[in-house]
């Protein structure tokens, strides 16, 4: 397993010293510690760990809501740690963004593996996460090319290969993507 960039944000400062010594002595590295989860967002904000493990009931802001400000702002794996286990803190746990979720007290070998399936699964959200964003850039190139193919062929009286190969030409001759010549025929269009 690689090293890993750690916060943790536990409000019992035992608590947070045990996490510590079993995370470092899984190889790795504490970034900082937090008592509560307005410190533990600041935190993230500057260190941008890989995972940050963090108690579910702090003073000042509890880790449900910090949980939801940084996965919108800074996200990170994060596994939460309770007291408690009811199936609705399970759940709303699991709303606010967590990947993994230990029950205290913990036993010290169940610490590693929760916190290398927490990063995979976050690691494989952010990779479908990127896949879905370039298969929508995809689309929507595909839509304006077909656009701007229609206008060819209306204006010009060209076949439907003929204006694409227009599109594709242009954009090889002036390097620039497909997407970027299509944008300029429809805007041209636009303005006649």
């Amino acid at each position: 397993m690689a090293i890993l960039k750690c916060i943790i944000a536990e409000d019992e400062q035992r608590t947070r010293a045990i996490i510590r010594a079993r995370l470092e002595k899984l190889g790795h590295q504490v970034l900082a510690e937090a008592e509560n989860g307005v410190q533990a967002i600041e935190l993230v904000r500057l260190h941008r760990p890989d995972i940050i493990i963090m108690d579910i009931k702090m003073p000042e802001m509890d880790g449900l809501e910090a949980a939801r400000n940084i996965v919108t702002q800074w996200p990170c794996a994060i596994l939460f740690l309770s007291s408690f286990n009811e199936e609705e803190l399970v759940e709303q746990a699991g709303d606010a963004g967590a990947l993994a979720y230990l029950t205290k007290p913990f036993r010290k070998e169940d610490l590693g593996p929760a916190v290398q399936i927490a990063v995979q699964r976050f690691k494989q959200i952010q990779a479908q996460s990127k896949e879905i964003d370039q298969l929508k850039e995809t689309i929507e190139t595909r839509k304006l090319i077909e656009r701007a193919k229609g206008i060819l062929m209306d204006r010009h009286n060209m076949s439907e290969e003929e204006a694409f190969k227009r599109i594709h030409y242009q954009a090889r001759n002036q390097n620039k993507k497909m997407r970027e010549i299509a944008q300029s025929i429809i805007t041209a269009s636009d303005l006649i």
